[in-house]
C-alpha cells in the first residue's frame, strides 16, 4: 500500500512538472507581442525593450524556464501582471481560489449522489420507465452546454441571485478560509449563511448537469456488469433483500470505475467553472482568466492555466488515494 501511495505521488508531481512546462512554452509560442496591448497604437520601443528584459523574455526559454521553476518552488511566486504589476499574481489568485473551489465543492455535492443514484434507480429498473427518464435526463445534461443552462436558469428562477457571492448590502463580513458558507457559519451568521446558499444554488447546478448525467450513464452500465454477476444471483438465492443486494453488494463492486470516471469529472469541473462564473458573475479563478484574456495579460492567463491543471492533478491524486478505501486488493501490494 505505501508503495502504492509513494507511486501515485511521484506520478502527480511528474505530471505537474510536465504540465507547467508546457504551458510556460506554449504561453511563449503564441505569435505577437503581448505587452503591445500596454501601449495602445502608438507603442514605445524603449518602454517595450524594458519590458521584455523585465519579464526575461530577451533569455533564452531554458533560462527562462528554469527561473520560473526557481521562484515558484522557492517563493510561491508566479509573477507579476502586465496590467497591474503593483500585486503578485499569487495575491490575486489566493483572493479568488477559494470561490471556485467553493463552487466547484457545490457541484460536486449535487453531481455525485444525484448521479450515483439516478444511475442505480436505472440499472435496478432496467428497461422500465425509470431506466428511460434517467437517461432520457443525462442525455440533455450531456447536450446542454453549461453556459446556456445557466442563461436558461437565470430566466427561469428570476427571484433567485444570479451574482456575487453574497448581496450587495453586506459590508461587515470578513472571511475566514475564503468558503463563504463555512465562514459564516463559523462566524455565527445564520442568516449571511443562507444568503450564501442561495447565491450559491444556481451556478452550482448549472456546473453539476453535466458530471451529473454522465456518472449516471457510468453508474448505470456498471451496475448493470454487477447486477449480472455470479455472486449477486447467490445472493438473491439466499434470499437477501433486493435493497441489501443493491446497496451492501452490487454497488460496492461496481464503485471503482464510478469513482474513477466521478474524479476525472470533478477535474473537468474546474475548467466548466470558467463558463459559468462568467454567466453568474461569480468572483472566481474563470472571471480572472476571462478578464486577463480581454487584456492580453499573458501572465495571468499563464498562472490560471497552471493554477487550474494543479487542482486537476490533486483531485485525480485523492481519487487515487480513495482506491485503497474501495478496492482491498491494492492494500495487499
Amino acid at each position: 500500500m505505501i508503495a502504492y501511495v509513494l507511486r501515485r505521488l511521484l506520478h502527480s508531481a511528474a505530471t505537474m512538472l510536465v504540465a507547467v512546462a508546457l504551458i510556460f512554452v506554449a504561453m511563449r509560442a503564441l505569435p505577437g507581442n503581448p505587452f503591445l496591448a500596454q501601449f495602445g497604437q502608438h507603442p514605445d520601443a524603449e518602454q517595450l525593450e524594458a519590458l521584455r528584459e523585465q519579464y526575461g523574455w530577451n533569455d533564452p526559454i531554458h533560462r527562462q524556464l528554469g527561473s520560473f521553476f526557481w521562484q515558484l518552488v522557492t517563493r510561491g511566486d508566479l509573477g507579476r501582471s502586465i496590467s497591474d504589476p503593483t500585486e503578485r499574481i499569487s495575491d490575486a489568485l489566493r483572493r479568488r481560489i477559494p470561490a471556485t473551489i467553493e463552487l466547484t465543492l457545490a457541484a460536486v455535492l449535487i453531481a455525485v449522489p444525484v448521479g450515483i443514484g439516478a444511475g442505480v434507480l436505472a440499472a435496478v429498473r432496467h428497461n422500465r420507465w425509470p431506466d428511460y427518464v434517467c437517461m432520457l435526463a443525462a442525455l440533455l445534461g450531456v447536450s446542454v452546454p453549461v453556459f446556456f443552462l445557466g442563461i436558461c436558469l437565470r430566466g427561469i428562477f428570476t427571484g433567485m441571485p444570479t451574482n456575487a457571492r453574497l448581496p450587495t448590502y453586506v459590508f461587515d463580513f470578513e472571511p475566514l478560509t475564503g468558503l463563504y458558507v463555512i465562514d459564516t457559519l463559523i462566524r455565527g451568521r445564520v442568516d449571511l449563511f443562507f444568503a450564501a446558499l442561495r447565491h450559491l444554488c444556481l451556478p452550482a447546478l448549472a456546473l453539476s448537469s453535466i458530471p451529473m448525467a454522465i456518472i449516471a450513464r457510468i453508474t448505470r452500465a456498471s451496475m448493470l456488469d454487477v447486477l449480472s454477476s455470479d455472486f449477486v444471483r447467490t445472493a438473491r438465492a439466499k434470499g437477501a433483500a433486493r435493497w441489501r443486494i443493491v446497496w451492501r453488494h452490487a454497488l460496492p463492486n461496481a464503485a471503482v470505475p464510478i469513482a474513477n470516471i466521478a474524479g476525472f469529472q470533478i477535474g473537468l469541473l474546474l475548467s466548466g467553472a470558467v463558463l459559468t462564473e462568467t454567466v453568474f458573475d461569480w468572483p472566481g479563478l474563470g472571471t480572472y482568466i476571462v478578464a486577463a484574456v480581454q487584456e492580453n495579460d499573458f501572465m495571468v492567463v499563464q498562472a490560471g492555466a497552471i493554477m487550474i491543471a494543479a487542482l486537476f492533478v490533486v483531485t485525480n491524486l485523492a481519487v487515487d488515494l480513495c482506491y485503497i478505501w474501495l478496492d482491498p486488493r491494492i492494500r495487499l501490494h
